[in-house]
């Protein structure tokens, strides 16, 4: 079967494709670096010729609030369109737990657009809602440092392994579509204060981590709901322990 994967050589799109050629699948890793271009059009209808599913993780090269809310409004168009075109059977997207509650944030109100635009189509899909990946640590604790000083929400989270994502995207991908949105949640809640304190900890960072109720995440103030999963989520498998114990080695 083919299957094309729109941010196919990121992070998680490199993962996805691996497993699912495991699995005998033909993959094409779309991505402009291999000549397809969800903004252009440059190559879509050549990729997705003749692909039964589509999976899109790609993400947009700039957060600033209308790069990111044009990057996945035209990007969903284009896709969605050329998809429509290719009889594609399954529509697939990677989203963000809690992207229906901080409308505060410019990225989390893009996403919300793009999944709008998915299920206003005429074709079958899944959603999956994800948590923060551990791999994100680092790049959260930069974005929130000033100096030497880190301040972070002590809100509830429950990040997640970048392998999870991969591992539960490649089930639902080869699923049955639900027409709807799945989540998946790392196996342990955090606060998003320690989360990042344990990471400075294991790598032997000196900065310190001040939780501070007002400290914004992707423009928004956060409680213990917005980015914890609902109720009965997909859980991974992975534990942050033993993550950054992979760090040290």
């Amino acid at each position: 079967m083919k299957i094309v994967i729109i941010g196919g050589t990121g992070l998680i799109g490199t993962k996805l494709a691996s497993k699912l050629r495991q699995k005998g699948h033909e993959v094409i890793a779309a991505s402009p670096c291999t000549g397809v271009n969800t903004i252009t059009g440059e190559g879509l209808d050549r990729a997705l010729s003749g692909a039964a599913i589509v999976v899109d993780v790609a993400n947009s090269p700039s957060f600033e609030d209308r790069a990111v809310l044009k990057f996945f409004e035209t990007s969903g168009r284009n896709l969605l369109a050329a998809e429509a075109a290719a009889s594609v059977r399954h529509h697939v997207a990677l989203s963000v737990v809690g992207v229906d509650r901080l409308s505060e944030s410019g990225y989390f109100r893009a996403k919300l657009v793009q999944e709008s635009l998915i299920k206003a189509s005429k074709i079958s899909y899944t959603i999956l809602r994800a948590t923060q990946f551990f791999e994100f640590v680092g790049g959260i604790v930069d974005s929130s440092a000033d100096g030497q000083i880190v301040r972070l929400s002590p809100a509830l989270f429950q990040p997640v392994a970048s392998d999870d994502v991969a591992a539960a995207l490649a089930d639902v991908t080869l699923g049955v579509p639900v027409n709807g949105i799945v989540e998946l949640a790392g196996p342990e809640p955090f606060t998003l204060d320690d989360f990042a304190r344990q990471y400075l900890t294991a790598t032997k960072d000196p900065r310190k981590v001040v939780a501070d109720i007002h400290a914004r995440y992707f423009g928004a103030e956060l409680d213990d709901r917005s980015l914890t999963p609902g109720q009965n989520p997909r859980l991974g498998a992975v534990r942050f322990e033993d993550w950054l114990a992979g760090l040290r080695q």
